[in-house]
């Protein structure tokens, strides 16, 4: 098979992806390759289902979409130069994200009891969602002018068929549906827990697009309701998500002198939350917010002896910075501390807190209207014109010509 490496690509780009990716012989039953938990969670009907092949009438050369009547979206194609032959299945995902309502309209169009259209909502909440204009439909379409050569090699059929529409809820051993369900429930939490174990490993890592790309796949079903107010709901869901996007940061390094003051930033923006429209952007800020505060403030890397020292400097730079006092602190040499700082994170000691003093200087000098001499004293600088001449070798302007380009630029 001259496409092993690329299919084998896919398939991990997929499964990042959070889609699921099978295969199957023609023989096999159309049912056999639909996701199983919608299986359990719905009973089929009793009449032998068709096969892959007989259904499809599958060709070479051609990709089937096919859209379930649940919504789920699958894609079949048969694999080039495959002995026995084999049948590539892509799904379940969704072309676009199932609120609320569709679910409410596809239990009662399919006469589901309120419980297990409980299970369905968990069920769609896990699913990923890729739009037709997705990258992921770019690359499939460019795999398949790689397997099958050129891009007029092959072609593509959509199937709008209702493969589930004779399914009915009927009538079962109670004890054996409870059972089902438990199951349902225990696979649909353990995807929950994944999600949010994906989500704070990239947090911690710091990863803001990996966390991006992760949390675009949250929609409205993703929140179970546990109150009836549907704004207390969202808002108890963002304090949850304020909590462990703040223990991913602590786990990649960060000072809770950090953390305190965005999580707190952010609790109280939580209270102010009047609409649901907003919570998936603000959800998105908090992760954003979360990730950039690891890439500049995790301590992960350092030793403790400077974890110790940088704490203090950005805790607080109007107190004595000094070599000999940072040693002193420490209770090592100012040779042994000065020449460890360096090493671990690649400047002086001058300069790292010469960069802090910038930093703040520039966060005041757009966000406040203090004077430049006051704004000085904040940063831990009490000589005026050395302030000055500092801040201009480091952005090329005086603070007041900072100051003024911020203005006109806005």
């Amino acid at each position: 098979m001259h496409y092993e490496n690329e299919l084998r690509f896919f398939c991990n780009t997929l499964k990042k992806c959070r889609i699921k990716v099978s295969f199957a012989e023609l023989n096999d039953s159309v049912n056999n390759v639909l996701d199983d938990t919608v299986n359990v969670i719905f009973s089929g009907s009793e009449q032998e289902q068709p096969t892959i092949g007989d259904f499809l009438q599958i060709r070479p050369y051609t990709i089937y979409k096919l859209i379930s009547s649940f919504k789920l979206c699958y894609i079949f194609l048969l694999l080039p130069g495959v002995t026995p032959e084999q049948i590539m299945v892509i799904g379940p995902y969704l072309s676009e994200a199932v609120d609320t309502k569709s679910v409410f309209e596809i239990g009662e169009k399919y006469g589901i009891s309120p419980q297990k259209q409980k299970l369905l909502q968990d069920y769609y909440s896990n699913i990923a969602v890729e739009p037709d204009s997705s990258r992921i439909h770019i690359m499939l379409y460019a795999f398949g002018e790689h397997i099958w050569g050129g891009s007029s090699g092959f072609t593509v059929v959509d199937i709008n068929r209702e493969l589930l529409s004779d399914i009915s809820v009927l009538s079962r051993n109670p004890s054996k549906e409870d059972a089902e369900s438990l199951m349902v429930n225990m696979e649909l939490m353990q995807k929950r827990y994944d999600f949010e174990n994906e989500l704070i490993r990239a947090v911690t890592l710091g990863q803001e697009h990996r966390a991006s790309q992760i949390m675009e796949r949250i929609s409205e079903v993703s929140f179970e309701r546990r109150v009836s107010d549907p704004i207390r709901n969202l808002k108890n869901y963002c304090i949850i998500m304020n909590t462990l996007l703040r223990k991913a940061a602590e786990n990649g390094g960060v000072h809770p002198i950090h953390l305190d003051n965005v999580s707190s930033d952010f609790a109280k923006k939580i209270e102010n939350i009047h609409s649901t429209d907003i919570v998936p952007d603000f959800m998105l800020e908090m992760l954003k917010r979360y990730c950039r505060l690891v890439r500049k403030h995790s301590l992960k890397n350092y030793s403790p002896l400077v974890q110790k020292a940088i704490i203090k400097i950005e805790s607080d730079l109007t107190c004595d910075l000094s070599l000999k006092e940072m040693a002193k602190l420490s209770n090592v040499s100012s040779g042994y501390f000065s020449g460890l700082f360096r090493k671990e994170t690649g400047q002086t000691l001058t300069q790292y807190v010469n960069s802090k003093r910038i930093d703040m200087a520039k966060h005041l000098l757009k966000n406040t209207s203090l004077q430049v001499q006051t704004i000085a004293q904040h940063c831990g600088v009490l000589d005026f014109h050395y302030f000055c001449r500092m801040f201009k070798n480091a952005v090329g302007k005086t603070p007041t010509e900072y100051r003024d380009s911020l203005q006109v630029r806005v």
